[in-house]
């Protein structure tokens, strides 16, 4: 289970790694916002993997912040894209 489990953050490690590069290098902003919500959805991704290997909760709470924030941060680039502003 252990080495299922450490392949599983390798692969996590290595997408989270495409996505920075998408992140950096996106052709446009709407490109690097999705990079941006695909990077968050496997560093929850990796916080869970490694909450079950190490049996410790608290950092599912790191990933769910994360993703909090994740969230938040999309809705915002959303409204900017639409050249609303945030308070409408």
């Amino acid at each position: 289970m252990t080495d299922f489990l450490n392949i599983l953050l390798y692969i996590q490690i290595a997408l989270s790694g495409i996505c920075l590069y998408r992140i950096i290098r996106g052709p446009s902003i709407p490109d690097r916002m999705v990079g941006v919500d695909i990077f968050g959805i496997l560093v929850v991704g990796i916080c869970a993997i490694i909450s079950i290997q190490t049996e410790k909760s608290f950092i599912l709470d790191i990933g769910i912040a994360w993703i909090i924030l994740s969230f938040i941060g999309t809705l915002t680039l959303a409204k900017y894209l639409t050249g609303k502003k945030l308070n409408e």
